[in-house]
């Protein structure tokens, strides 16, 4: 699979909103985009209009780069959500939500996305106690993730964990950080979506 090896914060200045690669350093003065918000390179400042396709297109990359898929892996996702019973896009928003990458990331577990990934595919993670090493594996509601007894004593994952107790948890999930494990209590509703994303711009571009 291609991987992206520039830096990850151009890609936040590209679709001009926060993606948070870099976990807390997003939330500081110190992100790139709070200081430069406009588009990387000699004509990142120039105005341009983008319409029909480009603006479709901007959408789903956005969408892709925030979850950090692949083209074919979000294609899947995408297919896999029409097959489903009622709006497309919701679907797609609620499957991505609920990918454990980003599950992870938001019960506070991982100091980003990337983290988060890197974590599940070493195995640190279990859900209902059954061993998962694969970061888009979708939870469903009930779901118990819970890090490997071994992993919870290791000094950097118990830094990582403290540094995020006061991290605020959506409402759909929730946290035991005594015990190192969090719960899917319902599944995610596009309420639940805080990125700036027009998924049925994506829709229209997937159904052409």
């Amino acid at each position: 699979m291609a991987r992206f090896r520039d830096s990850d914060c151009r890609l936040c200045r590209v679709e001009k909103t926060k993606l948070y690669f870099k976990g807390n350093k997003c939330l500081t003065d110190k992100c790139p985009i709070e200081r430069r918000p406009y588009a990387p390179g000699e004509h990142g400042r120039s105005r341009k209009r983008v319409l029909g396709y480009a603006i479709q297109l901007r959408e789903k990359q956005k969408l892709k780069r925030y979850y950090g898929m692949s083209e074919e892996q979000f294609r899947l996702f995408f297919k896999r959500a029409e097959r489903q019973k009622g709006i497309t896009g919701e679907n797609l928003l609620s499957m991505l939500e609920r990918r454990l990458d980003n599950v992870v990331f938001l019960m506070g577990f991982s100091k980003s996305r990337s983290h988060a990934r890197q974590l599940i595919a070493h195995g640190h993670f279990q859900i209902n106690d059954h061993k998962v090493n694969v970061p888009s594996y979708v939870v469903s509601e009930g779901d118990i993730v819970l890090f490997k007894e071994r992993s919870a004593k290791s000094g950097e994952i118990q830094s990582v964990v403290e540094a995020n107790k006061n991290k605020n948890v959506p409402g759909w999930l929730e946290v035991d950080w005594d015990n190192f494990k969090g719960r899917v209590l319902s599944l995610p509703k596009r309420a639940d979506v805080t990125i700036p994303v027009e998924e049925h711009l994506i829709v229209e571009l997937y159904s052409k």
